[in-house]
């Protein structure tokens, strides 16, 4: 691990060393990395490292990254049969399980999924299920799931084929279920493929467990923001402070 770290406290776009992508399988290398081994998505490579190399790291940054409560009161009540794409260390899945009767999370990084399957047992989410896959790699159900859901996962600028990827992801979904995502990062490009944008309104922090956390993880993954958090003495920290759109919004379609 040490070796794969170049520098402990170094922000994420300097902190792997040249080493780091021997922590990629096959597939993830050819996903990830061109044939002379350079990144496909440079602004990306350093988050995948990120999940491999430190998935602990990943999980801290995202704990109070909550979402807006208004999200999960729009998802329907009883879920049905879920498919959660990009499910991560598990900020959605925990909440889906709650109101469905099956989840099967899909991850493609292991040292996620060991996060998220490590946290079903004490949430009592026996439901869920979770598995490798990613937009174009999915499961295919014997029927439709009633909800295709991803959350901070679909992002149309590193997807090889985002168009391909959104017509497997709408393939496992159910006639009449939702193919929702959350959190989008290209709303005009869902919307332009005949998704609605849902948007909710109301103040929204990130709840770092202490200042001394939000200092810490801002060193990495907000350095501009380090001064204002450490200035201000507060473990509750804005998403303008942090220069990133807070989990307000979704994107939603019905399937015909």
């Amino acid at each position: 691990m040490s070796s794969l770290v170049a520098v402990a406290d170094a922000a994420l776009l300097q902190r792997y060393s040249k080493d780091a992508a021997l922590v990629f399988d096959a597939d993830e290398r050819a996903r990830f990395l061109d044939d002379h081994g350079c990144p496909r998505y440079p602004d990306e490579l350093p988050w995948e490292l990120l999940y491999r190399i430190e998935p602990d790291l990943y999980a801290r940054l995202v704990e109070g990254e909550r979402l807006h409560q208004g999200i999960l009161e729009w998802l329907p009540d009883r879920c049905g049969r879920v498919l959660e794409i990009g499910a991560g260390a598990g900020r959605l899945t925990l909440d889906l399980a709650g109101r469905s009767e099956s989840v099967v999370a899909t991850e493609p990084a292991a040292g996620l999924r060991r996060i998220l399957e490590e946290r079903l047992p004490d949430a009592g989410a026996t439901c869920v299920t979770v598995v490798r896959g990613f937009f174009d790699s999915l499961p295919a159900p014997q029927a439709g799931y009633d909800l295709v859901i991803s959350c901070s996962a679909f992002t149309v600028t590193a997807l090889d084929d985002p168009d391909h990827c959104l017509r497997t992801m709408e393939s496992r979904c159910a006639p009449g279920g939702l193919v929702v995502v959350v959190w989008p990062s290209d709303v005009a490009w869902l919307v332009a493929r005949g998704f609605e944008h849902v948007v909710f309104d109301g103040p929204m922090l990130v709840e770092y467990p202490s200042v001394a956390e939000a200092v810490e993880l801002a060193r990495i993954f907000y350095p501009d923001a380090v001064a204002a958090i450490s200035a201000r003495g507060s473990r509750f920290v804005d998403f303008v402070t942090l220069g990133i759109s807070p989990p307000r919004a979704l994107c939603w379609k019905r399937r015909a």
